[in-house]
């Protein structure tokens, strides 16, 4: 499993359109539409370093639409994952200080957070619903 996350982190991107998917859903997604173009056009290559990503890369035209609409869709949602992991508590900060008063560490307060249902904060609710911790 550790090699498949490893291959999820190697198409990180900037985009941020599409709903977040777990990273699990991510590796089975991959597996399954790009698995073979891996197979036949980077065997044996090792997953650090970026060389599977390289090595797509590097024959685009040959890989399939379908694990390029894939790998796309994948990349985007793992993308906005990470930025709504990453930015959560500046956009519950206002929350945080009114429901979580005293809780102190960012684990803590987004328990706390989870457990109160009066986040008013559009921005913070989908962060968390983003983040993939609810």
């Amino acid at each position: 499993m550790s090699g498949a996350v490893a291959i999820v982190t190697l198409f990180m991107a900037g985009t941020s359109s599409a709903d977040t998917i777990s990273y699990a859903d991510a590796v089975s997604a991959l597996a399954k539409d790009c698995g073979k173009d891996i197979k036949k056009l980077c065997s044996g290559l090792n997953l650090g370093n970026n060389r599977i990503q390289d090595c797509l890369q590097k024959n685009e035209a040959k890989v399939s639409p379908t694990c390029t609409t894939t790998l796309t869709s994948v990349t985007a949602s793992i993308s906005q994952r990470q930025a709504a992991q990453t930015g959560f508590f500046k956009l519950c900060e206002h929350d945080a200080a009114e429901f979580c008063k005293g809780v102190k560490g960012e684990g803590n307060i987004l328990a706390c957070l989870l457990k109160t249902k009066r986040i008013d904060n559009g921005k913070c609710n989908q962060a968390i619903t983003d983040a993939g911790w609810r």
